[in-house]
Formats: C-alpha cells, structure tokens, sequence
C-alpha cells in the first residue's frame, strides 16, 4: 500500500498548472505554490472543517497586511483531494490536511507579497509558451482555442488561468533568485565532486550492458542460509558462462535457471548512459572493461549480475562556434527606427562597395563593448546570442556579412570570419558537476529560506 503525504500534495497542486484547467478556477486561484512546515498543534485545532456546504465566506487568516478567505483555503482543500484522487491516492478533508493546505496558501501569499515589493515581472513569451503547452494537452490547436473553450465553461475563465501562471512563474523566479544567492559551490567543491565515484556519472559514454537478476524464493529477511546460498550458486554459474565472448544470453540465462524455482530476470538492456541507472549500478558499469562481469552484487531484492557487452566512448564535447563582428545601430530615445534603418542601410551600401567591415564598425557601431575592435564579438556559441541574430550568424558564409536585419536592440549588420568545432569537455564537466551540486543543496536552502520568510511576517489563523 502506498501512503500519499499531505506535504506532497500541497507540493502537487503548485507544480502542475495544466491539470488544473480540469478543475474549478477558484481552485486553481488557489493553488499552492510551496511546501510548508505544519501549522502548530495550537492552531490545528482552531481550525475547522471547512467544506463547500458549510463555508460562510470570511477571513480565515491574516497575513500581514494581506488576508486569505476561507473560499480559497476550501477551493485549495477541494483541488488537493483532486489532485490526490487523480494519483489514485485519496485523502480525507481532516483537520491535518487543512492545516496543510493553509500553511501553504500563507507561504504563498509571503511570497507575492515579496514579488511585488521587488518588482518581479515574468516574461509575457514564456506565459505565451506555457498557455500552448496546456492547450496542447487539452488537444487544442491554439492558445485562442483554450481561451474560447474556457470562457465558454465560465466567463473569466481564461483571464484567470493567466493570472495564475504568471503568479506561479513570479514565485518560480524569486525562489530561484534567493536559493542561488544562499548556495555557495566553490571551485574547490566542484573538484572534490569530480574526484568522486559519483562524478562518473557525468560521462556522455553509451554502455551496452546485460543484466540479469536472481530473484529470492522469499523476502531476504525470511532465507535460510542454504536459500541464501542456492541464489548465490545460480549467479555464479551464471557469471562464469556470460564471460564467455559472444555469449549467447539467452541460453546461458536458460542454462543457469536449471532447477532454481524462480526464473532469472534481465538479458541484454541495450545501450544507455551511466546518468541514466541508479548511482550503485552505474558505479559499477563505469569501473568495467568492454567484455568484463562483476562479482555478484546482492541486493534486497535479488543477486544482480552485469556484464558490460560495448562502449561507445563519447567523453569529449564538440560544440560549433562562430568567430563573428558586428555593426550594431541602437533605435532608442535619441534615435527612431526609421533613421536607424536608414543608417545601417548606408553602411550596408558601403560594404557592398568595398569598405573595410573592421573599419566601418570601430567609426560607427553603437556596441561600446564590440567597436573599439573593428565589431568583434570573438567566438561565439550557440545559445550566447539572441535568437535574430544567432539565426543569421548561422545562415551566413564564413568570411560573408549579412544583409541588414533588426532585433530588440537596433539594427545589425554582422561578418563571419571563422567556424570551428570547439572541446568544451572540461567545461562541460564542470557545469554539470556544479548542476549537481546545486540540485543535492537547493531543496535545504529552499526551506530554510521559506522558513525564515514565515518567521519574520506578522501571522494569526482564525478560528
């Protein structure tokens, strides 16, 4: 039997928006957004059982100088057990869940509060982007197709639904701004992590590997020494035949079985990176040469045997670059778009003339940084630039320019001098091993943060 934590689920509704448009809007107003500590014994029994049928709408608690209603601690209550009945874990309206449900709406509302004070404003793009994927999986065509399907369920449906996202996006930007600033990973850390076994994982090698298992007759806490012992005989007669070159699995899984009553399970997994496998197999793939078996590894379910069939190296990490230059003509305050293009058109004129590209950006480009060197932006990667301008870089011929062409900061005119395949494999290494870092500290950080916010707001539940 699984059990569904109260915890999780307030955790649930804030990470999945898109189920939401299958609930009521005022659940979905009420989403929650974080995890929170328990309300104080004192304060769960002040709080009552609140349903649709006996809610009188009123405030429910105070937070600073902001207050949550009960209609919205019953419209989370009601999206939770949603949520949990979808996961095929129901969970009943008990004085527990809503001192959960509650704690986590005061989290939520700290944390707006916050977003305000520091004008947080997420990008309209990434809303945009995030409406289609929930259209999508509406199966809808368009974000318009959403809007007229849920403003035709309940007028102000859609106006909502956006407002929620952007909320949740906000919040997603100002935990992401105060974890970053309270995870510190040095140089020194990120070091020690390579040097580790678990830096292994970081490879970008294939394995091909065979795993079977011998199962137990019964729970490993039940066996007897001679269970225990006949399990262990089944793997290594089966370890002695896959080290055969050429082996066929099949039959030597077949051979191994003999008499042993629970059939061996696994054969031949294919390729997969180390990444991919839980930290104890993958340790062990990484120590093995192409051909070799590991020892029998017991675990609690059974007696694991690997054997590492091929290797495709891929370690070292190739990525294009593009040694590229720039004109840049800036449209602003002092400088309308009409007079930029007519600019960066002359410019243009004079390339096509024979003018020295080099010389043309240090006199008149409008990037401090790039024209005191002739427009040079040095080698560039992809991702570094803004999408207009990477799409032209690399649609244009190494030692060509480009026609004129206009982004969100003016009019460019950019020149290809070179393109090569760069290692990146120690950077690479370095960036995945800080991710990993970041993800193993993140979580703790996250809650002390919310923790702190709670203790230094001005809080009183209601009774």
């Amino acid at each position: 039997m699984r059990f569904f934590s109260l915890r999780q689920i307030s955790r649930a509704v804030l990470l999945s928006t898109s189920a939401s448009v299958a609930l009521t809007l005022s659940a979905q107003a009420a989403t929650v957004n974080a995890a929170a500590q328990a309300t104080p014994a004192a304060n769960q029994s002040s709080v009552n059982r609140l349903t649709p049928a006996n809610s009188t709408d009123g405030i429910i608690a105070l937070v600073n100088e902001n207050a949550i209603l009960k209609s919205e601690l019953v419209a989370a209550i009601t999206q939770t057990q949603a949520r949990a009945q979808a996961a095929g874990e129901p969970v009943a309206n008990s004085a527990q869940l809503q001192s959960e449900v509650l704690n986590a709406l005061i989290l939520r509302e700290l944390q707006l509060s916050m977003v305000k004070r520091v004008g947080l404003n997420p990008d309209e793009a990434a809303i945009n982007q995030r409406l289609g994927q929930i259209a999508q999986a509406e199966g809808l065509s368009s974000i318009s197709a959403l809007q007229q399907r849920l403003d035709a369920a309940q007028p102000g449906s859609y106006a909502a639904l956006r407002a929620q996202l952007i909320e949740d996006a906000a919040i997603q930007a100002l935990q992401q701004r105060q974890i970053t600033n309270r995870v510190r990973i040095s140089e020194q850390d990120i070091d020690a992590f390579l040097a580790s076994p678990e830096a292994k994982r970081l490879n970008q090698s294939e394995y091909q590997t065979i795993h079977v298992r011998v199962p137990y007759i019964d729970d490993y806490s039940r066996l007897s020494e001679a269970q225990r012992a006949e399990a262990l005989k089944v793997a290594e007669a089966l370890r002695t035949r896959l080290l055969a070159p050429n082996v066929d699995v099949a039959e030597a899984v077949a051979a191994s079985q003999g008499n042993y009553p629970i059939p061996l399970q696994g054969g031949d997994m294919g390729f997969h990176k180390a990444a991919t496998l839980p930290t104890e197999l993958s340790s062990e793939i990484t120590k093995l040469e192409v051909g070799a078996v590991s020892a029998p590894l017991v675990t609690p379910e059974g007696i694991d045997i690997i054997k590492l069939a091929n290797k495709n190296s891929s370690d070292t990490v190739l990525i294009p670059q593009w040694n590229t230059r720039h004109i840049l003509i800036k449209v602003d305050e002092l400088q309308t778009d009409a007079l930029a293009e007519q600019k960066i058109n002359d410019l243009y004129e004079q390339l096509r003339s024979g003018a020295d590209f080099a010389g043309l950006a240090s006199t008149y480009s409008d990037d401090p940084g790039s024209a005191g060197r002739g427009g040079d932006l040095d080698w560039v990667s992809e991702d570094d630039m803004i999408g207009p301008f990477e799409t032209v870089m690399k649609n244009t011929a190494v030692g060509d320019y480009s026609a004129p062409f206009k982004t969100q900061f003016g009019w460019h005119i950019l020149k290809v001098d070179g393109k090569r395949q760069q290692d990146v494999s120690d950077q690479y290494r370095r960036n995945m091993a800080r991710q990993a870092l970041y993800q193993r500290l993140a979580p703790q950080a996250r809650e002390d943060w919310l923790q702190e916010l709670r203790a230094g707001a001005y809080i009183q539940v209601l009774g």
